[in-house]
């Protein structure tokens, strides 16, 4: 591992953390000048959009709430929202819902004055600068999508993910309310809650590590450590909810400066081919992927593993082991799947997935160890 040369961090402008905050949102917006707004969230979460719609025609704003499709996002459905939001003539969006809605409202907030379109936006730094104010309002617990300057969708055709990355992404304004996420199901709970673990540790253990965001990222693998399990058994355990939320933040903030690696490299296929939610596709490989990393960064995973309470072994190599056993337990007890298998991925289509993997090397650059499609073959044969 090395220190990065240089440290970019592009920040929110406003962050409120605490129960009630997302009514909030439209003081905000209404101050940075806002009158016709467009709220982006998910038909199971339309009811959450209540408050702030009543807060939003209290100052004076007129609202679009779009549901968007069901799993996650693609090309057509941004392209369906951004029809909506230039009929409606927004002038600021919010997303409200998980990654996928704020992923979706943070790209039309940049592309609706169509100087671009989405295509040509895709990989860093290609977006141009964004007109018009953008909010997050996350309902899970996971993505961190609220202060990333990523924003993912699915390209249907090629069966790959897409990503663009640019600060002007990076919402105006985000809201921590735990509140929101009282009612997310459990299933959604483990998946997004291992997501946001994985962004945390694939920060932290990086080639591009850095001691600022370390902090950041450690503190993220503490939290879901001391919160996931309680969050999965007790819906309405709000210290959870709201330690879960803080985890997820922070692996959010890891994103922009360090970003992931294999891990998610090698989660896109899964999505993008076999319809995998995200969080379960990081869980089914993070294991394996670390198992194959763990010689290239011993003392790194030693200091995951002592993060998320495991005891101190021997050597850095045998606790970083407990460390990846105690993650495989963690899934194994809030219930996530751990077998690719069971997701009808068989010995057939990992040339295919493989061979799509390493496309993704703004990524797998960031690896501890260098990850080659036969690497990653061997990978997913262990998930199998």
């Amino acid at each position: 591992m090395k220190d990065s040369p240089n440290l970019v961090l592009h920040n929110v402008r406003t962050v409120r953390l605490g129960q009630g905050v997302a009514d909030a949102c439209a003081t905000d917006m209404a101050g940075a000048g806002c009158r016709r707004v467009l709220v982006i969230t998910g038909a199971p979460i339309r009811a959450l959009c209540a408050g702030p719609e009543r807060a939003l025609a209290a100052a004076g704003c007129a609202t679009l709430v779009l549901e968007a499709s069901e799993g996650e996002p693609t090309t057509g459905d941004l392209a369906a929202a951004l029809a909506a939001a230039r009929e409606f003539r927004a002038d600021g969006v919010i997303g409200l819902g998980g990654g996928s809605a704020m992923d979706v409202a943070k790209l039309v907030a940049g592309l609706i004055d169509g100087k671009q379109d989405f295509a040509e936006t895709v990989g860093t730094d290609l977006l141009s600068p964004r007109r018009i104010p953008l909010a997050c309002i996350p309902t899970t617990a996971g993505t961190g999508s609220e202060v990333t300057p990523i924003a993912i969708v699915e390209d249907v055709e090629a069966q790959l993910k897409k990503g663009v990355v640019s600060p002007y992404l990076v919402p105006d304004f985000a809201y921590l309310d735990p509140e929101l996420t009282r009612t997310m199901p459990r299933a959604v709970t483990a998946a997004t809650g291992i997501d946001a673990l994985t962004h945390c540790i694939e920060s932290y253990a990086n080639r591009f590590a850095h001691p600022v965001v370390d902090q950041w990222a450690l503190e993220g693998i503490r939290l879901v450590g001391r919160h996931l399990e309680r969050a999965c058994a007790d819906g309405g355990d709000m210290e959870a909810r709201a330690g879960m939320l803080r985890a997820s933040h922070l692996g959010g903030q890891c994103l922009g400066p360090v970003n992931t690696a294999a891990v998610h490299a090698l989660a896109y296929p899964l999505g993008g081919e076999f319809h995998v939610a995200h969080g379960v596709a990081n869980s089914l490989l993070l294991p394996h992927v670390l198992r194959f990393n763990l010689d290239a960064a011993p003392a790194r995973y030693a200091e995951v593993a002592r993060a998320l309470g495991c005891p101190t072994g021997r050597d850095d190599a045998e606790t970083a082991l407990t460390g990846i056993e105690r993650i495989e337990q963690l899934s194994e007890t809030i219930g996530i799947e751990r077998r690719l298998s069971a997701f009808g991925i068989s010995d057939n289509t990992i040339p295919h997935m493989a061979a799509a993997a390493m496309t993704v090397q703004r990524l797998l650059v960031r690896n501890p160890r260098e990850v080659t499609e036969a690497d990653a073959r061997a990978i997913y044969h262990a998930a199998l």
